[in-house]
């Protein structure tokens, strides 16, 4: 399931380990860890979400958790606490969830169909996008609304800065916009890829993020400077997820190529390719150990559906020097 490149680390497959999970009836769509990085949480096409504990090495369900009426397409926990997380959904509903009750704490109608969420790195604020790019900011003590804004262009992947001062969205033009927060005035728009830039992700130490594009390339920039410092060439298809390990060291990305790159961030070389058999829809660096949790874009008809629809998967990284 994982291959090393050739200038990657020389250990055989066999000190690599891909744990498998079946833990939807539907295709995974974000799989994201808390912040303690003892639970997983999923979304799923089945209009549910999963939250599994981390043993060592493998998951172990701890909750199925229903109320929405349509597909959940993100999730996200809350920073700083690891019992709550919030799910979006095409039900243009958001729910927030408490793990210790397994009970839903607050479900907040919206105007759209969400795709995209994000919590706010002082867990004041929930930000949800949806269909008809209208970004939504919700309180999350009176979960009402702080603000919300109308873009006049495609609306793609949103997060905060890790200072929490500013607020970026990735846009259907190539472009990363940044506004102030809480504010939300424009502060610029930095061309960043020549087609539709997809997704976004901050580098945990706060010195770089990512964004990933239909251009296939994902690029990497210096936070404090705005500029690229290197971008990363080996995926073919359109960009679609990304996420740095916890030390910032290393970005996994993937798309539709059958693997997921393992790159450095100083060097830009390939470390490892974990090789998926269909297209990847999100990854997940564990907040505390080299462990990446995915999930592939299965459909039913191409493969057994009892076992590879809703499948999650972690991949361990092989300790090496």
């Amino acid at each position: 399931m994982a291959s090393p490149s050739s200038q990657g680390p020389t250990e055989s497959l066999r000190s690599t380990k891909v744990r498998e999970m079946s833990a939807h009836t539907a295709r995974v769509h974000s799989v994201a860890w808390s912040c303690d990085g003892e639970r997983l949480a999923s979304g799923s096409v089945d209009k549910t979400a999963g939250v599994f504990m981390l043993e060592k090495d493998r998951l172990v369900t701890e909750h199925n958790y229903r109320g929405h009426s349509d597909s959940v397409d993100q999730l996200c926990w809350h920073p700083t606490n690891p019992d709550l997380f919030v799910t979006a959904s095409l039900d243009k509903s958001i729910r927030i969830w408490d793990v210790r009750t397994t009970k839903c704490v607050a479900a907040v109608n919206t105007k759209g169909e969400n795709i995209n969420i994000c919590w706010s790195p002082d867990g004041q604020t929930i930000a949800v996008g949806n269909k008809d790019d209208v970004v939504s900011f919700v309180d999350t003590k009176t979960h009402r609304f702080r603000a919300e804004k109308q873009f006049k262009f495609e609306v793609n992947e949103i997060s905060w800065n890790n200072d929490n001062d500013m607020f970026f969205l990735t846009n259907g033009n190539g472009c990363i916009n940044l506004l102030s927060y809480p504010d939300l005035k424009p502060i610029q728009s930095i061309k960043a890829h020549p087609s539709n830039c997809i997704c976004i992700k901050f580098d945990p130490t706060g010195k770089y993020f990512a964004t990933g594009s239909t251009d296939a390339l994902v690029s990497l920039w210096d936070v404090d400077e705005l500029v690229c410092v290197r971008c990363f060439s080996r995926l073919e298809w359109p960009v679609r997820t990304l996420s740095f390990s916890h030390d910032g060291k290393m970005l996994a990305s993937a798309s539709e190529d059958h693997f997921i790159d393992i790159a450095d961030i100083e060097t830009g070389e390939n470390l490892w390719e974990v090789q998926c058999d269909s297209p990847t829809f999100t990854v997940a660096w564990h907040p505390k150990r080299l462990l990446l949790a995915y999930a592939c874009d299965v459909t039913d008809g191409k493969y057994d559906s009892s076992r590879d629809v809703g499948m999650v998967r972690l991949f361990e990284f092989p300790n090496h020097t």
